[in-house]
């Protein structure tokens, strides 16, 4: 069973290496512009059209991660009854 701890680091994980291969494909967009031929730009096309899907979804990954954190920091909050960003440090400290 995966804890909300692992499941975490696995999302952060895909996050990363999702990072990577759109870092990747844009430098391969970027090395091939030179290359005019209709089989090359029709494959560049279709790259382009990807890139911008998992940059978009990235964007969305990383919406979802704050909003978790968020979400986790207030119902901490919460708990702790903290009224001050100073409670809120010194607990993250003593605990």
């Amino acid at each position: 069973m995966e804890t909300p701890e692992s499941s975490s680091m696995t999302q952060q994980r895909l996050i990363g290496d999702l990072r990577l291969v759109i870092e990747n494909a844009e430098e391969l967009l970027k090395n091939t512009d030179h290359y005019t031929g209709v089989v090359y730009q029709n494959a560049r096309a279709k790259l382009a059209v990807a890139l911008n899907a998992a940059n978009e979804e990235l964007a969305r990954f990383e919406e979802d991660q704050l909003n978790r954190m968020m979400d986790a920091t207030r119902a901490a909050n919460e708990l702790h009854h903290d009224k001050t960003g100073e409670e809120r440090i010194l607990r993250a400290f003593y605990h």
